[in-house]
């Protein structure tokens, strides 16, 4: 059972690991004239934690940026059988964020060059 010391102790350290993300990412943009004003940012979300964690720092910094960018996001849905194509869209909705989704039948070429049980994800991201 989490006792309440220890459920503010994770959210303190929760928000410790979001503002070091938020401090780096912009340092990363600043530094490297990643974003500039008026340029529009597409961030490809293959539905890992951290494409997503990418898109909501974009987003967070964004609100807060001396200049004015537009985010996009793009996701591959490579046709995995049973994968939740709806999670997604209804997310990007409610963040407000124009996506475009991309389909391609790659699972079929993955099951024939990689055998069953075996990762994917080297072949998938290569695709």
């Amino acid at each position: 059972m989490t006792t309440r010391k220890q459920f503010y102790k994770t959210g303190f350290e929760n928000n410790k690991l979001v503002k070091r993300l938020y401090r780096q990412v912009g340092k990363a943009i600043g530094d490297y004239r990643l974003i500039e004003e008026g340029d529009k940012v597409m961030v490809c979300l293959s539905g890992g934690k951290d494409s997503f964690v990418l898109l909501d720092v974009l987003l967070g910094l964004k609100a807060r940026a001396p200049i004015r960018f537009d985010i996009v996001a793009v996701h591959l849905n490579p046709q995995f059988p049973d994968f939740p194509t709806d999670v997604l869209p209804a997310y990007l909705e409610e963040k407000n964020v124009p996506f475009h989704i991309e389909t391609q039948a790659i699972y079929p070429i993955i099951r024939r060059l990689i055998p069953e049980g075996k990762p994917v994800c080297s072949l998938c991201s290569r695709l």
